[in-house]
């Protein structure tokens, strides 16, 4: 991929963003505001589906040329993830639902070769049986998922967790992964959505498609990043494990933090409130962009805490 396909892939974002709230916004299909939203101005759940469209054209187009810029059977989960988002976000999906098609979309990126099955001296063990790691990875699968799904209650938020997530771990690579094609298509499409997010009036938001992609998508790079064939740089030392936590450290730290509340307050963990970190400080009167500079900041001290110890 060049500079000009990159432009490309942009505008293509842009233009789908651009296209999709003006559909929604003729069929007055906007985000429902209520007690829990963060924002009172318009706004449409097409965030994600831009994003998704976007990917599925170059997809297409480098798979028609015979270009395989990346495993093309990845577009499988990241799909099945999408059409749930997508339906969720207009009706509402029962969470038993969504944890059912969450575990099928575990199990299809196992059988793609996604499996943690060492885990590098953490607790003393290093590899684990297949059954074990199977277990264990659709665990850690439906905990990164449901994370950045939960953290995407502001502007800009989930989309800066998944552009860090994708730089830090080609910048710590010895060398580009077999996912920087997917990674660099993804980050190009999500710029526009800044754009949209930040807007005043007539917003456009990720929604529950674009979240729940973007979810799958760190959970693959990161399952890549603790199996055998991701190579750290040289001049950088750390535990696997430890790297892969504190690369989503805000999403892990803030799932922890609400699911004990709510269960200390006997409600269920999984409805949703406004006790997240990044609510607690929209309360205090920190505009959404500052927030994620806060965020991501600590969240970068954090991972750099880790190298150190």
């Amino acid at each position: 991929m060049n500079e000009i396909l990159y432009t490309i892939v942009i505008i293509t974002s842009l233009t789908f963003g651009y296209l999709l709230q003006k559909w929604f916004i003729k069929l007055k299909k906007f985000d429902t505001i209520n007690s829990r939203s963060v924002h009172r101005s318009k706004a449409t759940k097409t965030g994600g589906i831009s994003i998704f469209i976007t990917l599925f054209i170059f997809s297409c187009f480098f798979y028609l040329k015979g270009e395989n810029i990346f495993d093309f059977s990845l577009l499988i989960p990241l799909g099945i993830m999408f059409v749930m988002g997508v339906y969720d976000d207009f009706y509402n999906a029962d969470f038993k639902l969504k944890f059912f098609l969450q575990i099928i979309v575990a199990k299809i990126l196992i059988d793609q070769g996604l499996l943690i099955d060492n885990f590098h001296g953490v607790f003393g063990f290093q590899e684990i049986s297949r059954l074990a790691a199977q277990l264990f990875t659709v665990f850690v699968f439906l905990v990164i998922v449901n994370a950045v799904n939960f953290i995407d209650g502001i502007d800009g938020l989930a989309i800066s967790e998944a552009i860090k997530v994708i730089v830090l771990v080609e910048f710590l690579s010895l060398q580009s992964t077999p996912l920087f094609s997917l990674g660099v298509i993804t980050i190009l499409s999500l710029i526009p959505l800044y754009y949209f997010n930040f807007k005043k009036v007539y917003k456009v938001f990720l929604g529950d498609a674009g979240s729940l992609f973007l979810g799958t998508l760190i959970a693959i790079y990161l399952f890549y990043v603790l199996g055998s064939e991701y190579t750290l740089k040289s001049n950088f030392s750390i535990n696997k494990p430890l790297l892969a936590m504190s690369l989503i450290s805000y999403p892990l730290i803030d799932l922890l933090r609400v699911f004990i509340i709510r269960i200390r307050n006997k409600k269920s963990p999984f409805k949703p409130d406004q006790n997240h970190l990044h609510h607690l400080l929209v309360k205090k009167g920190y505009p959404h962009f500052l927030i994620v500079i806060i965020i991501q900041s600590l969240s970068f001290l954090l991972l750099l805490f880790s190298f150190w110890i």
